[in-house]
């Protein structure tokens, strides 16, 4: 900060250097916006009011309360860290100066966000009986593989933390939301899943929440792209081409598998996160098989590629699901915008 004295020397103050959250105004041209806020607003949602009182997790093995509370863990590397990602991009609008309903939407996103950490600590918490489950012993065999699994995956997340903060400062919200509105269109897929197929209660409404938290937040990213695509710049064109390739790969974490190019992992990780997840879905806890979870990310990837085809920016080749496009390998960890 800049001790120079300047109210003695003129009448009026300079310009500040930017970005800068100053001067601060309330501009709104983008009405869309605005509806959104309104509906984040009568849809909010309390973690504390799900129906706890209907679950018991004695009435599951311990193998099969490590291999459900693993599943929360894999869950927690993508929702659990969204809050700060998100309260960056808050941030990000308040310095760049967007209009008030867009600052407003994106804390929108970051409580829902910060409801969506506290489903995945509160299930954690229930499951293991231990609010660390980085320090907790487990009991069983499944557990031990779990507790692994889960470092890494953790690890990694930490990794790509680092990343994601030299990322923000380089990159225009047109860039950003594009990596955002990826994870929002496969995500609300999921969870609108895993709520029709769950037989508990409380996991049926959180999902459910979640959800429909995740299809708001996909509009917010529709709404600005309407706004700023037309105008992109050429360069931000071939970035967004390179952001959705890096985002399919870091999303398929918790949305596929985690593919070895992008992820550091464990040698027998695979192996092992197909037992664990196969165990929790023998114990009633829904979640999709493979070609489900395939069939999910090809349909999401033709949705994004539908959006993006309308601005005419390429859509990256994914033959992994069946994609053809543009042939993008170099996606390098310190140009990419991991996808929380």
């Amino acid at each position: 900060m800049s001790k120079e004295k300047y109210a003695g020397k003129m009448e009026r103050p300079p310009k500040l250097e930017q970005p800068n959250i100053f001067p601060l105004d309330w501009k709104a041209s983008t009405k869309k916006m605005e509806e959104i806020w309104d509906s984040s607003q009568k849809e909010y949602w309390d973690p504390k009011k799900l129906p706890w009182d209907t679950f018991d997790p004695n009435s599951y093995s311990w193998e099969e309360r490590e291999a459900i509370a693993y599943w929360w863990q894999l869950l927690a590397v993508f929702d659990a860290s969204a809050p700060p990602v998100f309260a960056e991009a808050v941030i990000k609008c308040y310095e760049v100066h967007e209009e008030d309903p867009v600052r407003r939407c994106f804390f929108s996103v970051m409580r829902d966000e910060q409801n969506h950490e506290q489903v995945c600590g509160m299930f954690i918490k229930a499951l293991l009986d231990h609010d660390d489950p980085m320090n907790y012993e487990p009991k069983t065999e499944i557990g031990k593989k779990a507790k692994k699994n889960a470092e890494w995956l953790w690890f990694n997340g930490g990794r790509y933390w680092n990343g994601y903060k030299t990322a923000v400062p380089k990159y225009s919200l047109a860039v950003l939301f594009s990596s955002f509105l990826m994870g929002e269109i496969a995500s609300s897929t999921l969870f609108h899943q895993m709520a029709a197929g769950a037989t508990e209660p409380v996991f049926k409404e959180a999902f459910k929440n979640i959800g429909r938290d995740e299809g708001r937040h996909m509009a917010i990213c529709m709404a600005l792209m309407e706004r700023d695509y037309p105008k992109l710049k050429v360069d931000d064109r071939t970035l967004i081409t390179k952001q959705i390739k890096a985002g399919y790969y870091f999303l398929s974490g918790v949305l596929f598998e985690p593919p070895p190019e992008f992820w550091d992992l464990n040698p027998d990780f695979i192996d092992n996160h197909r037992e664990i997840q196969d165990f929790a879905s023998k114990a009633g806890f829904f979640i999709p098989d493979y070609e489900t979870k395939k069939q999910n990310w090809k349909n999401a990837m033709l949705n994004l590629k539908g959006v993006l085809d309308k601005f005419d920016i390429p859509f990256p080749a994914i033959p992994e699901v069946g994609i053809t496009g543009m042939e993008i390998n170099d996606v390098d960890m310190d140009d990419i915008i991991p996808v929380f």
